[in-house]
């Protein structure tokens, strides 16, 4: 059986719920923001919710989701 990541705010969803979730950028951005800080990553979480609209975070979202189901960098 396959092993599946935490995902956004550690809710366990299917892989492609989180792809689906890292896609859109307004959801990308408040929930991988979210799930930086409840993950301990304070500054990094805090930048991306303060740099709205920041792509660098959204694309890396987007690739880490894909290939792993996880938020894996900066999380």
């Amino acid at each position: 059986m396959a092993k599946h990541g935490k995902g956004y705010l550690n809710m366990g969803l299917p892989w492609i719920l989180n792809l689906i979730l890292a896609i859109i950028p307004v959801t990308s951005w408040i929930l991988g923001g979210i799930t930086r800080i409840t993950r301990g990553h304070w500054i990094m979480g805090l930048l991306q919710l303060l740099l709205i609209g920041e792509i660098v975070f959204w694309i890396v979202d987007i690739v880490t989701v894909a290939l792993s189901g996880d938020l894996r960098i900066f999380a």
